[in-house]
């Protein structure tokens, strides 16, 4: 998987420049190749965006201010030339676009690893690490997805001798079932082996190699982000950010243009715009409202879908034909409903939290990214996961029982069928995870497209050129589309991040449907910044910041949601505890999971999936089972949360060679400062005794 890149950028010891120190810098006599073209960027940024051009009373100042006002259409860096390959060249003679085109945006690329180095180079260090998190995350999920790959087939290959399914099959008319909706609007009694095929799917979902793989992958979560963090370490050293600390950063064009007062920064001394926290506690207040009122709007869609699942599944099993794909076309088409409002809300919300978020008026650039980041990420997981939770922990579990059962908005509550809720969880992320995954590449190929069609349009840059001339390298670059930032990249990737880790018992093909996404997603986020946007500004940092607290914060969460699911969702415990006090091969399960209708409550005699005795109240089994799942609950977490600790402890944050490297680094340069303030002692000695000298000459001459 590796490759040879040509040109390589070399890697030199490195100490923050001085200019009076210019002469000790290895090449500072080629002044006009001294500095690298990003560097050369990022200084004329500075030089641009701290110039001002009017009165700093009313902070006018910086090139972001006359791109706000309009004044510019366009500040950016130039590319370093074209992204085509010429019919015949050296490897050595590309330019670093073509360079990038070549070795990491082309498809024929896509099982290599990265040209980090090139990529850091020509775009600076946050995208550099952005792509070296993505290219660690695609990579882990490998192992992932070959083991759920597993799984699945070891389900595939012993759903033949699940017992239950098998005993559901073969029951023809033993198992009359109670309708699913009431008698007086037409739904019919109905026979258990009238959904064989789906009972039989469901194994495939709900096997006790599930428990196996839910553990797995609570570990390999964690140690995947121990593993960055050793990764991160080695990148921040080697690209000289370890020890990065942002200068004191300036207040934001939009926050110097709308803030009403001026006011001394503690730190620069320097009189600065100042919006008063008065006034910005109200609008925050507001925001969080804002956030809470479409969740609110999230929660009400959700019941939509729910009340349009029942209604459709109603009449398919009033169909004697249908009845055995009722339940899958109901959660199917169910399932492309809700993601189709999810990506519609989740568009809308996107852009009201970037307008609260500059209506609250924070100071700097990171504090508004930060806070944009929370609102989305917040609002993204209810609107996301809050379907799926659904199906995952509530529905079924208020069903109640015949004469008395659950009733919301005129319509019995949602019970899960009796191949259980799992394969209906399995469903969902599946049509939620691959439909989102499917409409996000395609939108990464035709978006950027139509963008640049829009803009050339909207500038009348006519695509045709009417003269002969050739145009600049500026002319050539205003016509591709502005750089948005990674923040939709990373909101992408943490939310496939929690439906592999949250949700994994109920799917273990997750991770390998991710990680074709991945392969994907990295050549058309190459494509995309090569040949179709703007050169943006390099930005140095030192990590990935507050995605990977999110990440944690989704792992965590990770061990808390499979163990509720295996232990309420899942027929795994069921199952045990009958093979414990009954029989080891489950003969007889379907059976006893089935309760008899309460005498008078229906029509005809019938049976429901539940643990109840004949007037309806909950069987010893069922308390029993009660005490046996939250057992496993407890000790689910305890132990994974306690192995998951003690591999944070033993495995170290940055690797073991690389803090030799860096002692040893630390010791040469006190080394270095050692001897040259000995040097600097004897020249000063050197200097004394030839004054002293000086002085004994001149009184030998008066003499």
């Amino acid at each position: 998987m590796d490759q040879v890149v040509p040109n390589q950028p070399p890697d030199y010891y490195t100490c923050p420049f001085r200019k009076s120190k210019l002469n000790k810098f290895l090449g500072s006599e080629n002044r006009d190749a001294y500095f690298t073209a990003t560097q050369r960027h990022q200084v004329a940024y500075e030089i641009l965006a701290t110039r001002a051009y009017g009165l700093r009373r009313k902070a006018e100042i910086g090139i972001d201010r006359l791109l706000e006002d309009g004044t510019y259409a366009g500040a950016f860096p130039l590319h370093e030339g074209p992204y085509e390959l010429p019919k015949t060249f050296q490897p050595e003679q590309l330019n670093p676009r073509q360079i990038l085109h070549a070795y990491w945006a082309a498809w024929g690329t896509w099982y290599k690893y990265q040209p980090l180095d090139h990529i850091r180079e020509y775009y600076g260090e946050k995208i550099g690490l952005y792509f070296a998190w993505l290219g660690l995350y695609t990579a882990w999920l490998l192992p992932a997805s070959i083991v759920g790959i597993l799984v699945f087939l070891y389900g595939c290959f012993t759903f033949q001798s699940n017992v239950p399914a098998r005993e559901a099959c073969e029951s023809d008319q033993a198992y009359k079932m109670c309708p699913l909706c009431d008698e007086t609007i037409g739904c019919n009694y109905w026979y258990l082996s009238d959904i064989c095929v789906y009972i039989k799917m469901s194994y495939l979902f709900d096997h006790p190699g599930t428990v196996f793989y839910s553990v797995f992958i609570a570990f390999w979560a964690v140690t995947f982000l121990e593993n960055w963090k050793r990764k991160n370490a080695s990148l921040a050293h080697h690209w000289d950010v370890m020890d990065f600390q942002e200068d004191e950063e300036r207040p934001r064009p939009e926050y110097s243009a709308l803030s009403p007062v001026y006011q001394r920064n503690p730190v620069t001394g320097n009189l600065e715009p100042h919006f008063p926290n008065r006034k910005r506690i109200p609008r925050i207040v507001t925001g969080v409202m804002c956030i809470i009122i479409m969740m609110v709007l999230v929660v009400i869609f959700i019941i939509a879908v729910i009340i349009y699942r029942v209604l459709i599944a109603i009449p398919l099993f009033q169909n004697p034909l249908l009845r055995s794909q009722a339940t899958t076309v109901a959660s199917g088409s169910a399932a492309c409903v809700n993601l189709v409002l999810i990506m519609s809300l989740g568009k809308v919300y996107e852009k009201l939290a970037y307008k609260l978020t500059q209506w609250e008026m924070h100071r700097t650039q990171t504090d508004f990214e930060n806070q944009l980041i929370l609102k989305v990420f917040i609002f993204q997981f209810v609107n996301f996961y809050s379907s799926i939770l659904y199906i995952a922990f509530f529905k079924g579990k208020f069903t109640g029982y015949p004469g008395r059962y659950g009733m919301f908005f005129g319509l019995r509550n949602e019970e899960c069928s009796s191949g259980g809720c799992l394969i209906e969880l399995a469903q969902q992320l599946a049509v939620i995870m691959v439909g989102k995954q499917i409409i996000n590449n395609c939108q990464e190929v035709f978006v950027p497209k139509l963008l640049t069609w829009m803009h050339r349009f909207s500038k009348g840059i006519s695509w045709a050129r009417r003269d002969e001339r050739p145009m600049t390298r500026c002319e050539a670059d205003y016509q591709l589309i502005p750089y948005e930032g990674l923040f939709e990249e990373y909101l992408e990737m943490v939310l496939q991040f929690g439906f592999i880790t949250i949700f994994v018992a109920a799917f273990p093909l997750a991770p390998f449907f991710a990680l074709l996404n991945n392969w994907l997603e990295i050549r058309l986020d190459a494509s995309k910044l090569v040949c179709e946007t703007r050169r943006p500004v390099s930005e140095r940092a030192q990590d990935i910041g507050v995605w990977f607290i999110l990440l944690d914060v989704i792992v965590q969460l990770s061990v808390i949601s499979n163990a509720f699911l295996i232990a309420f969702t899942s027929e795994f415990l069921p199952r045990q505890l009958y093979m414990y006090q009954y029989d080891s091969q489950l003969r007889g399960y379907t059976n006893f999971s089935l309760a008899w209708s309460p005498s008078n409550t229906t029509a005809q005699p019938c049976r429901y999936k539940a643990f109840r005795d004949a007037d309806g109240s909950h069987s010893v089994f069922y308390w029993k089972l009660l005490a046996v799942r939250l057992a496993f609950v407890i000790a689910f977490e305890h132990v994974v949360f306690f192995i998951s600790r003690m591999l944070d402890i033993l495995i170290p944050d940055v690797p073991q060679s690389l803090q030799l490297k860096i002692k040893r680094e630390q010791y040469l340069a006190k080394q270095a400062l050692q001897d040259a303030e000995i040097a600097m002692g004897r020249a000063r000695q050197r200097i004394g005794s030839g004054v002293q000298q000086t002085g004994d000459d001149a009184v030998d001459d008066s003499a």
